[in-house]
C-alpha cells in the first residue's frame, strides 16, 4: 500500500506541475496578446489584422483569432475588406485628451 499511494502522490504532483507551467503559459500568451493587441490599435489607427497581432505578439494563428473576436466583441469592431482582399478589423478610434 504505501508504493502505491507514493506513486499517486508523484502522479498528482506531476499533474501539478504541469498545470502551473500551462497557467503561466497561458498568462504569458495573455500579457503578450495585450500588449500587442494596444499597441497595433496605435501605430495602425484602429486597424488591425490576424497576421498582425499573430507575428506582433508572438503567437499562433488560432489564440490571436480568439483574442481578436473577443476584443471586437467588447470594443463593436467591425470587420472589413480592403482593396487587397485582406481582411481588419476596424476598432474605434482612441482618443486622447
Amino acid at each position: 500500500m504505501p508504493a502505491l499511494e507514493l506513486l499517486s502522490i508523484a502522479a498528482l504532483s506531476v499533474f501539478l506541475g504541469l498545470l502551473l507551467k500551462q497557467l503561466s503559459k497561458n498568462a504569458r500568451q495573455q500579457q503578450q496578446l495585450d500588449i500587442a493587441f494596444y499597441q497595433l490599435l496605435e501605430t495602425h489607427n484602429g486597424y488591425i489584422s490576424l497576421i498582425q497581432l499573430a507575428a506582433a505578439a508572438k503567437v499562433d494563428a488560432q489564440a490571436a483569432k480568439e483574442y481578436l473576436e473577443t476584443q471586437a466583441q467588447a470594443f463593436d469592431a467591425s470587420l472589413e475588406v480592403d482593396a487587397d482582399g485582406d481582411t481588419f478589423y476596424r476598432f474605434p478610434k482612441l482618443h486622447r485628451d
